[in-house]
């Protein structure tokens, strides 16, 4: 039986498409997913949504939707550009997908029943757009102390967790598995900030919203989301919190403890204290290792619509690719220190790499190998020490790859993987194939020099699998090579003489940077633009108190039509309207003059309040009022020619 690995991302909120910084997460874990399937591993890859919380709640209140409605148009659209990056999860959890909310609502249960969990008050400081409670010091001036926006006071009843019951465990199992933290300095930020300060019990529940999963035994309460959310790495796999570790099904047990979790820095809090601590009160043996990556920033700055520097993969991939998008990802982003992304890095990085440095390779080794040999593969019967170089270069690939990788060192895997790549190339400049072609005399040697080539390029096309895998298949298509497992990269003869190889095809074309540049600046003048305008959108008014249907119900709105209308003699603001009912005619008076010229008005079908109490307005009386909209500017509601006269609206 191969060795099992579970691999799991954070679960992606489903507040907002996902910028390029919040994509590199689940590209990276696919990038290790997919290598740890080329070891021989059975690897489970596990992703999804997190879709609770008042920020969602908020966010579908403006648009006049449910919040369901609107998390399942967020997380269709992450998991749209989860597959639009040929992310090979095996798995993709949404937290109101009905199992996981019925182990939820059991593992809360659980916690009470054991003790974990007691109801009291919460009063402190809250960051809706993190989901976050901060204690006074924590907070700096006010302000969130993760994303820097101005936290707000909360005050409500809640359920909370002993988290302090657990602390001293919790730091012994750091200090007994040095590597459960990953990079160093993110353990060191979370034992002194946090586990040496002293951990204060956790508010789990809210009463303040409804849009979470329900306490089923006290209905006032929804799950704290970052509860919720975290067990999700459990339920993904069929949790039963009815039963022991021993007692799961076959496939929880397979996976579970996690390899690894791949999260963002940025909440590292929750996954190294708070999830070790519920699986302590699970009784559920702790992941393996959690790894904390760093942040993508545009050059040195954080993406902001209103600066027009925010980037999403989709819209990235439409200039370079699906692949062009994945290697600068992967190949830009430091180890703990965070990336930087601007379009002259990536059009620099992608024509110098994928297109001067790979694509050249293997189109011009293969238009060489057809010239030559007709796109058959030669014998390597002609050695020259040049060749042990090439070789060595490709072992030694090799070696750094499989090294980086076990280490979650992406870039420095890639780094390695594109040395060999420019020795190959140097390898051509050194042994000019075209020269020796021009003597039958140098064939055998010119053979080898091909099969070399070749081989070299299907080894690094393996070895470019986990990272850019369309490219990497393509490549080795070319090839038509079926040997493209990492057991084949033992030794220096995966090529068979005597196949034939197929036409060579352009994988990466150059980009022209003045031209894609201006496209780029383009782009961000239309985001700073609709970042203006969303900006620019009314606040929400406080309105009136609530009314029941009896009181609307009450105002008689019926429809008539201005047969005449003449402006006040002394009063600018007034018209004089004489309008029919169809049932009766009236005189309505409105002060609607500095907006519309009574010819304006002559014929149009509109709303009036029919039941008003008549008033006089300038010596004038007024039986009705004229339904408008606007304050600034007043816009008179107009109905369609065929309304009925007298017709009663609601």
């Amino acid at each position: 039986m191969n060795e099992k690995f579970y691999l799991t991302t954070a679960i992606a909120y489903a507040s907002r498409k996902p910028h390029f910084g919040n994509t590199y997460e689940v590209i990276m874990s696919d990038a290790v997913a997919r290598y740890q399937r080329m070891r021989g591993k059975d690897v489970f890859f596990c992703t999804g949504t997190d879709e609770h919380g008042q920020k969602i709640e908020n966010l579908a209140n403006e648009q006049g939707i449910t919040p369901q409605k609107y998390v399942d148009g967020v997380a269709g659209e992450i998991k749209g550009i989860w597959d639009l990056m040929n992310a090979s999860y095996d798995y993709f959890i949404r937290t109101t997908d009905d199992d996981h909310v019925a182990a939820v609502q059991k593992i809360f249960r659980k916690f009470y029943e054991k003790g974990d969990i007691y109801k009291s008050k919460y009063e402190g400081w809250y960051c809706t757009p993190c989901e976050s409670f901060f204690t006074a010091t924590q907070a700096v001036d006010g302000k969130c102390p993760d994303c820097g926006r101005e936290l707000s006071q909360a005050e409500e009843e809640a359920y909370f967790f002993k988290m302090s019951k657990y602390a001293d465990r919790l730091m012994k199992h750091i200090d007994e598995n040095p590597d459960f933290i990953q990079p160093e300095l993110r353990k060191k930020e979370m034992v002194n900030n946090f586990l040496k300060a002293g951990l204060q019990d956790l508010c789990v529940s809210r009463t303040s919203f409804k849009w979470g999963i329900p306490v089923d035994f006290d209905d006032k309460h929804v799950v704290y989301v970052w509860l919720d959310a975290l067990t999700n790495y459990i339920t993904a796999l069929g949790y039963d919190p009815d039963k022991s570790y021993e007692e799961q099904s076959e496939h929880f047990k397979k996976y579970w403890p996690a390899d690894v979790h791949i999260i963002g820095k940025d909440i590292l809090r929750f996954h190294t204290i708070y999830w070790p601590i519920f699986l302590m009160a699970l009784e559920l043996p702790l992941p393996a290792k959690v790894f904390g990556h760093p942040w993508f920033n545009f050059g040195m700055d954080k993406m902001s619509k209103s600066k027009g520097n925010v980037i999403y993969a989709d819209k990235l991939a439409e200039h370079f690719g699906v692949d062009g998008v994945r290697y600068y990802a992967l190949s830009e982003m430091p180890f703990a220190s965070d990336g930087s992304i601007t379009y002259e890095a990536v059009i620099k990085r992608y024509n110098m790499d994928l297109v001067n440095n790979l694509g050249n390779l293997v189109k011009r080794t293969l238009d060489m190998e057809k010239k030559y040999f007709g796109k058959v593969i030669p014998a390597p019967t002609c050695p020259d020490p040049l060749d042990e170089e090439l070789k060595a270069a490709c072992k030694k690939a090799y070696s750094e790859v499989c090294t980086a990788m076990d280490d979650y060192h992406i870039a420095d895997a890639l780094e390695s993987l594109f040395a060999m790549f420019s020795r190959a190339n140097k390898y051509i400049d050194e042994t000019t194939p075209w020269t020796l072609a021009k003597d039958e005399a140098n064939r055998a040697r010119l053979g080898t020099v091909l099969y070399n080539l070749m081989e070299s390029i299907r080894q690094g096309a393996v070895m470019l699998t986990p990272f850019i895998p369309a490219t990497a298949e393509e490549i080795l298509n070319e090839l038509n090579t079926s040997r493209r497992s990492f057991e084949t990269l033992d030794g220096f003869d995966g090529m068979i003489p005597g196949d034939t190889v197929n036409d060579s095809k352009v994988l990466f074309a150059r980009v022209d940077e003045e031209k894609k540049l201006a496209e780029f600046e383009a782009e961000r003048q239309a985001m700073i633009a609709a970042a203006q305008k969303e900006e620019e959108k009314p606040e929400k008014p406080e309105g009136c108190a609530l009314i029941g249907i009896e009181d609307f119900m009450n105002v008689e709105l019926r429809s008539a039509k201005v047969i005449a209308c003449e402006k006040v003699p002394k009063a600018k603001k007034l018209l004089k309207l004489q309008i029919d009912l169809g049932y009766e005619q009236r005189q309505v008076v409105s002060g609607i003059a500095k907006w519309y010229e009574p010819e304006q008005l002559i014929g149009k079908k509109i709303i009036v309040v029919a039941n008003l109490k008549p008033a006089t307005l300038c010596g004038i009386e007024s039986e009705g009022m004229i339904l408008a909209s606007g304050e600034e500017t007043v816009r008179v509601v107009f109905l369609a020619e065929d309304t009925p006269l007298g017709e009663r609206i609601r």
